[in-house]
């Protein structure tokens, strides 16, 4: 695979002509960046790729501020390891904006991945197709993570009632305990699929649940005609993916904006 090509296809189809992220959100090009707005403000909102340069990138982050302060929004600005200029990130942090932790983008494709899921004794994969499998999805993501799962759960349940054939997910159960929980987003036209959850119990980490789901997906993908899984990566998870053969293209680090209210 010729990553730095993979690198290329990724930021044009997945960024700068990026699909919508679900149903009813708006994907425009204002100048040189490309951003989403979201039906509402549990939806993800922010910039997923830009093409700026040291002269214009100032105003070009002030004007996705006041774009999304006016809708009261909170929002991501995604940034790559690549992008332009090279002080990008330092821009965004005196624009008032808060980085998180950087993860690794992965990629992979389908047909060089395993497919065969292998599960501790005791638990099984569930399909999550309605409102019930959403709780349990949630439940297992607070556990896994620690973090309010409100969000996730407004998203899946709205995609699987507005687009349901746009995502795939399903929850590792353990009796009647959500251990881990994973979906899979297509983007039909870009050659890839798009991988996310998949944080473990603590109690159940290390047992291959993890390693079981991203097979069971890749499985799904392959039936579809997906040519590439992509991956957020945590360092975590960056390990396991690597072993099963997937590769780095780049790291992204989010840089969130909070909108402040007028009592500041």
């Amino acid at each position: 695979m010729d990553l730095e090509a993979v690198r290329v296809a990724f930021d044009l189809r997945m960024r700068r002509d990026a699909p919508p992220e679900g149903p009813g959100s708006v994907v425009e090009r204002v100048g040189d960046v490309v951003r989403q707005t979201g039906p509402d403000a549990d939806s993800w909102n922010g910039v997923v790729w830009s093409g700026l340069d040291a002269a214009g990138a100032d105003a070009a982050i002030a004007g996705e501020v006041r774009h999304f302060t006016a809708l009261h929004r909170e929002f991501e600005w995604k940034l790559y390891a690549h992008d332009r200029p090279a002080d990008l990130a330092e821009r965004l942090v005196a624009a008032g904006f808060t980085p998180g932790p950087p993860e690794t983008l992965m990629v992979a494709e389908v047909r060089q991945l395993p497919t065969g899921v292998r599960l501790p004794e005791g638990v099984e994969l569930r399909p999550v197709t309605d409102a019930a499998g959403v709780a349990l999805m949630t439940r297992a993501h607070e556990a896994a993570f620690g973090e309010d799962g409100s969000r996730i759960h407004h998203q899946v349940l709205t995609r699987l009632a507005d687009d349901p054939d746009s995502m795939v997910a399903m929850v590792a159960m353990a009796g009647d305990e959500p251990v881990c929980a994973a979906r899979m987003e297509f983007h039909p036209g870009t050659g890839f699929a798009s991988l996310w959850g998949g944080g473990t119990a603590p109690a159940w980490r290390g047992r291959g649940i993890y390693r079981a789901l991203v097979a069971h997906r890749t499985g799904i993908a392959a039936a579809r005609g997906v040519r590439l899984l992509q991956v957020d990566a945590s360092d975590d998870s960056r390990p396991i993916l690597q072993r099963l053969g997937f590769s780095a293209l780049t790291t992204t680090t989010p840089h969130v904006y909070r909108v402040r209210d007028e009592q500041g």
